[in-house]
C-alpha cells in the first residue's frame, strides 16, 4: 500500500515541492546563462548573468538546507519504506508532538490522518495520554529510547518510542504479546485489572459477562475483601454468588491483575473451566484425593523441571513435609482441619526449589479433586536460611563465648603450671614426656575452643599488611608435609599481587584446611593447585547469597582433581558440624571454621565443584594499599636471661590462673601484688606511696570489671601501664580499651613466655 499525499505529511510534501521547483528554477537559470552569452558586452549581459548567476545558487541552497535538515526525498523515502509495511502503528512526530509522517495501521487503528498531533490520536483509547508522552520523551532523552506497557479500553498496548536523529520521535503501539486482549482470545480468561483503593481499571469481556456488569470497584465483586490469591472466593455474578478461583499478580505503578477461574468450585457445576488451566499465571496441579497428576500448566512443570507430569503422583516430585503426603492430601479432599499451605522441596538434581503449595477443593463429575496452587518460596526459604544461619551464628557465639571464658582460664592454669614444671625438669627426666603430652593437648584443647570463636566470628584478630606470596612460601614446606607424597602440590602467583591485611596466623589455618580437604578428596593422589591472582570488579557481583561489591579483590584459589562434592551438599559445607567425610575422619569445623576467619577478616569465600572432577575454592580478600607503617619496638619482646625490674599490680578472680601468673612473673624478676576483685586492687591503690609500674587485669570479674577500675585508677596514676587479660575476644570490649593509653590486650588461655614477654614489653 502506497502512502497518500495527505499521509506523508510536511515531509513528502517538502521533498516534492522541491524536486518540482528546482527544475523550473534550474531551467530558467540556463535560459538567462544563454542569453547573457549571446548578448553583446554591456548593461543586458551584466543583468542576465547576475540573473542567472543568482538562480544557480537558490537552487544550490535549496538543495543544501533540504539535505542538512534531513527533509530530502531519499531521507523521506527511506523513513517512510521502513513503516510503511510494518503492521503496528507506526507515527514520526516532531519535539512539539506534531505528527509529521504515519503508516496506513496507525491511520486506521487512532485516526492519525485526521489528527494534528500524538496526543489527539490517542485520546480515543487513553484517558490522559499528554502524561505518559511527557513521561516517555524524557527518558528518550537520556536513553534513546522508552518503552511502557499501558492499560486501555482496547486491553493491554505496548508504547515504545525511539529517538531519531536530533528532532524526531518515532512512535510504536503494538498489543502486549504476554498480556491478554479484549476479544483476542475464542475462550478469554475473566481478568480484571484494579488500582489503589480497590478502584477496577479495567475489565475484559469474559470477565464483563460473568459478573453481568462493568463494576467500577472489587468490593462488587467480591463482597469478602481481601482477595485470598490462590484460594476460592466467593464472587457476586449476574446469577448470584458463586465460589472462584482467583490468582492476584502485582503490576507496575500499583496496579494488580486479578484472573478469575469460575468452574473451579466446590459445588457440583461441571468443570469446563480446566479449559483455563493452561492459560492460569500461576503454577497450577489438578490432583487426585490420591496425589496422582490429571492436569498440570506450562509454569508448574518449568518450576518443577519436569517436562511432563504424566503417571507421577506428588510424593515424586515434592519431599519434606514432615509427614505422609497423602494423609495431608485426604485430609485436604475430606475437609478436615484447617487449609493451610505447607512449604515442600522439589525433587530436582539442577538446583534447590521450595515450593509453597495451597491445596482447594473441587468436585467432577460427583468425585473430589483437588487445586494445588505453587508459589516459588525459594527466595523465601533462603531468607529464612539466613536468619536461621544467623540465629545459630549467634547461639554458638554466645555459647562459644561462655565456654571460652570458663575454659580458657581452665586451661591457662593447666598450661601454665604446665610450663612451671618444665622449668623444673630437662628433657632427660622420666617426666618430662608426660608434661609435654600435657602442654600439647591444653594447646588443642585451646585450638578447638578457637575454632568455635572463628566460626562465629568472635575471635580476636590480629590484623597486618602482608604479601600473600610471602605468606604461602613460609607455608609452602608445610602444605607438603601434610599432602603426602601422593599428592602434588603447585603454587601460582600473580607477579605484582596486591597486598591484604589480614591476621596471618588464622589465614594459614584458613589455607591448611582447604588443603587437608583437597588431599582427603583424593585418596589415589592428584594435583592440588593453589593460584592467586588480582581481581577488579567494576561491577556489584552476586553469588549465592552475598553481594561482593566493586573494588579491588585479591583472589586465592585452591583447586583438586577429587571426587567432587554433589550440589545438595555443596550448600551446606560451610555450616558446623557438617561432613562428607566418614564418622571419625572429620569434625565438621574446618570450613565452618575457615568461613568465620574470612568473614571476619572481610572477605568472602566461595565453593564450586562438579561431582567427579573436582573442587574449587575462591577466597576473596580486599586489597590493602601499603603505606609506611612506623616499625613496631620489638627490642623488648626478646627473651632474656636477666632478671626485670618492676611492680605489677595482678588482679585475677580465678585463684589457679593468679598463683600461675604470680609465680611466672616472680620468676621473671618482677615484684607482684596480688588482688581477686577491682575492689581489692582499688584499696590497695589508695597507698599514695606505693608505685605500681603494670597493671595485669582480667577483663570480666565479679562486681566491676577491669577497664572500669583501671580508669579510675588512671586518674591518679596515669603513667602506669596495662595488661588486659581474658578468655573473651577482644572484640566484647575492644571500644573500651581504646580509649585507655598504654594498653594491651593477651588473650587466654597464654603461656609463661606470653605473659612475662607482653609486662616486659609495657615497661619498655
Amino acid at each position: 500500500m502506497a502512502f497518500t499525499t495527505t499521509s506523508i505529511g510536511p515531509i513528502r510534501r517538502a521533498a516534492v515541492q522541491f524536486r518540482s521547483r528546482a527544475v523550473v528554477i534550474f531551467v530558467a537559470a540556463l535560459l538567462f546563462a544563454a542569453a547573457a552569452w549571446f548578448l553583446p558586452p554591456g548593461i543586458y549581459r551584466t543583468t542576465m548573468a547576475a540573473v542567472a548567476g543568482t538562480l544557480g545558487f537558490v537552487v544550490v541552497w535549496s538543495w543544501l538546507a533540504t539535505n542538512l535538515s534531513g527533509t530530502t526525498l531519499g531521507t523521506a523515502n527511506a523513513l517512510l519504506r521502513l513503516i510503511e509495511e510494518d503492521t503496528a502503528p507506526t507515527i514520526v512526530t516532531g519535539r512539539d508532538g506534531r505528527i509529521i509522517c504515519h503508516n496506513p495501521a496507525a491511520a486506521q487503528a487512532y485516526g492519525a490522518d485526521e489528527a494534528a498531533t500524538l496526543t489527539g490520536a490517542l485520546q480515543s483509547v487513553l484517558a490522559s495520554p499528554g502524561a505518559i508522552l511527557f513521561r516517555m520523551e524524557t527518558r528518550t532523552e537520556s536513553a534513546g529510547s522508552a518503552q511502557e506497557d499501558l492499560v486501555t479500553r482496547q486491553g493491554h498496548l505496548r508504547l515504545g518510542v525511539h529517538r531519531v536523529g536530533d528532532d524526531k520521535l518515532l512512535w510504536r503501539i503494538e498489543k502486549s504479546a504476554d498480556r491478554p486482549q479484549a476479544g483476542s482470545d475464542p475462550v478469554p480468561l475473566p481478568m480484571l485489572t484494579v488500582g489503589r483503593n480497590d478502584a477496577i481499571l479495567f475489565m475484559n469481556t469474559a470477565a464483563r459477562e460473568l459478573v453481568g456488569e462493568r463494576a467500577r470497584n472489587m468490593e462488587r465483586v467480591c463482597p469478602n475483601l481481601p482477595v485470598r490469591s490462590g484460594q476460592l472466593n466467593d464472587i457476586n455474578t449476574s446469577t448470584g454468588k458463586m465460589s472462584c478461583l482467583m490468582v492476584e499478580l502485582e503490576g507496575t505503578a500499583g496496579r494488580r491483575e486479578i484472573f478469575l477461574l469460575p468452574s473451579v468450585t466446590d459445588t457440583e457445576r461441571p468443570l469446563d473451566g480446566w479449559a483455563f488451566f493452561d492459560e492460569m499465571p500461576v503454577p497450577l496441579l489438578k490432583l487426585t484425593r490420591g496425589g496422582e497428576v490429571q492436569l498440570s500448566n506450562r509454569l508448574a512443570r518449568e518450576l518443577l523441571g519436569v517436562e511432563n507430569c504424566d503417571d507421577k503422583v506428588l510424593g515424586d516430585l515434592m519431599e519434606g513435609l514432615g509427614r505422609s503426603i497423602a494423609d495431608w492430601l485426604e485430609d485436604a479432599a475430606e475437609g478436615r482441619g484447617m487449609i493451610h499451605s505447607e512449604f515442600l522441596r522439589v525433587k530436582r538434581e539442577d538446583r534447590e526449589v521450595f515450593v509453597q503449595v495451597t491445596l482447594n477443593r473441587a468436585k467432577e463429575e460427583g468425585e473430589t479433586v483437588l487445586i494445588a496452587v505453587l508459589n516459588d518460596a525459594t527466595e523465601l526459604k533462603s531468607l529464612e536460611a539466613q536468619f536461621v544461619q544467623s540465629q545459630k551464628m549467634q547461639a554458638i557465639g554466645q555459647l562459644a563465648g561462655g565456654v571460652a571464658h570458663d575454659f580458657n582460664n581452665l586451661l591457662t592454669a593447666i598450661s601454665g603450671h604446665c610450663d612451671l614444671l618444665l622449668l623444673r625438669h630437662d628433657e632427660g627426666d622420666s617426666d618430662y614426656g608426660d608434661l609435654v603430652q600435657i602442654n600439647q593437648n591444653a594447646n588443642r584443647a585451646a585450638a578447638l575452643v578457637g575454632q568455635l570463636l572463628a566460626y562465629s566470628r568472635k575471635q580476636t584478630l590480629r590484623p597486618e599488611v602482608m604479601d600473600l606470596r610471602d605468606a604461602l612460601s613460609d607455608l609452602t614446606h608445610l602444605l607438603n608435609r601434610l599432602v603426602g607424597e601422593k599428592v602434588t602440590l603447585s603454587l601460582s602467583h600473580d607477579p605484582m599481587l596486591w597486598a591484604i591485611r589480614a591476621d596471618k596466623r588464622q589465614l594459614e589455618q584458613v589455607l591448611m584446611n582447604l588443603v587437608v580437604n583437597a588431599r582427603d578428596a583424593m585418596p589415589d593422589g592428584g594435583d592440588i593447585r593453589i593460584e592467586t591472582e588480582n581481581l577488579v570488579l567494576e561491577e556489584p557481583l552476586r553469588r549465592d547469597r552475598a553481594v561482593v561489591a566493586p573494588g579491588r579483590y585479591v583472589s586465592v584459589k585452591v583447586v583438586d582433581q577429587g571426587m567432587g562434592i554433589p550440589a545438595d551438599k555443596l550448600q551446606k559445607v560451610f555450616e558446623p558440624f557438617f561432613t562428607t567425610k566418614r564418622t571419625g575422619e572429620g569434625t565438621g569445623l574446618g570450613l565452618s571454621t575457615a568461613y568465620g576467619i574470612i568473614k571476619q577478616t572481610g572477605g568472602f569465600i566461595f565453593a564450586d565443584s562438579t561431582p567427579g572432577e573436582g573442587t574449587n575454592f575462591q577466597l576473596l580478600l580486599p586489597a590493602h594499599d601499603v603505606v609506611e607503617e612506623r616499625p613496631v619496638k620489638t627490642e623488648a619482646v626478646a627473651a632474656s636471661d636477666s632478671p626485670a625490674e618492676g611492680v605489677v599490680l595482678l588482679v585475677e578472680d580465678e585463684a589457679p590462673v593468679r598463683a600461675f601468673a604470680s609465680r611466672a612473673l616472680q620468676l621473671r624478676g618482677f615484684t607482684v601484688l596480688e588482688a581477686e576483685s577491682a575492689e581489692d586492687a582499688l584499696e590497695l591503690l589508695e597507698d599514695e606511696g606505693l608505685d605500681i609500674d603494670v597493671f595485669v587485669t582480667d577483663v570480666v570479674m565479679p562486681g566491676r570489671d577491669g577497664p572500669s577500675w583501671v580508669q579510675e585508677a588512671l586518674q591518679k596514676r596515669p603513667d602506669v601501664s596495662v595488661v588486659f587479660v581474658s578468655g573473651y575476644a577482644e572484640e566484647t570490649f575492644g571500644d573500651t580499651q581504646s580509649k585507655i593509653p598504654n594498653s594491651v590486650f593477651l588473650p587466654k588461655p597464654f603461656s609463661l613466655t606470653e605473659l612475662t614477654e607482653t609486662v616486659q614489653r609495657q615497661l619498655g
